[in-house]
């Protein structure tokens, strides 16, 4: 497995080794013991997978709050997603800054999202598979989320729209801007 650092302090993309031929391809997914030699300590306790019909679902910015925040392993096995994060950890250095990636079925990639990021993403393709790990249940009460659209972090959602408006939850439509938040999350670099 391939490790690549982002500049976002414990943020990782993952390439596995893919092993591929005329009948297909195979791949080791997920290896507890690989995963604890690269750094990665979050013992994942639930796996979620998320189909989108169309292109142009957006959802995110999401995360849980302390106590019951969530480190993520995500990673798309069907179609394409724009992947983006932002840093909610105060006194880190990326802090409301975000990262963008392409996760797709045919590039393999994954990405490590340590606790304290907000997360979200938007289909590229239509019927898009998108399934991540987390390393804490679902907890309601402790459910959050940034504005997806929240100027402060300038994102630049409309080149992946391709001039589309996004299918969006109305939750989603609902959450507060970064400014609004008040981050319990501490970056502890």
């Amino acid at each position: 497995m391939q490790v690549h650092k982002t500049e976002f302090p414990g943020l990782l993309v993952l390439v596995p080794q893919v092993f591929q031929d005329e009948r297909g391809f195979f791949l080791e997914s997920y290896s507890e013991q690989r995963f604890r030699e690269i750094g990665i300590d979050s013992s994942f306790v639930q796996d979620n997978h998320a189909y989108s019909k169309d292109a142009g679902v957006l959802r995110g910015f999401h995360f849980q709050t302390p106590p019951k925040a969530q480190a993520k392993l995500v990673w798309v096995t069907r179609g394409a997603v724009l992947d983006v994060v932002v840093d909610l950890r105060k006194g880190s250095p990326t802090y409301g800054k975000s990262e963008r990636i392409i996760l797709s079925a045919a590039n393999f990639k994954r990405l490590f999202v340590p606790r304290g990021f907000g997360h979200a993403y938007v289909t590229l393709m239509p019927d898009t598979e998108f399934q991540y790990k987390v390393d804490a249940p679902y907890s309601p009460a402790n459910e959050g989320g940034i504005l997806w659209d929240d100027p402060s972090i300038a994102m630049d959602w409309q080149s992946a729209l391709q001039g589309r408006e996004p299918v969006l939850s109305e939750k989603d439509r609902r959450l507060p801007t970064l400014a609004e938040f008040d981050s319990p999350f501490v970056f502890e670099g």
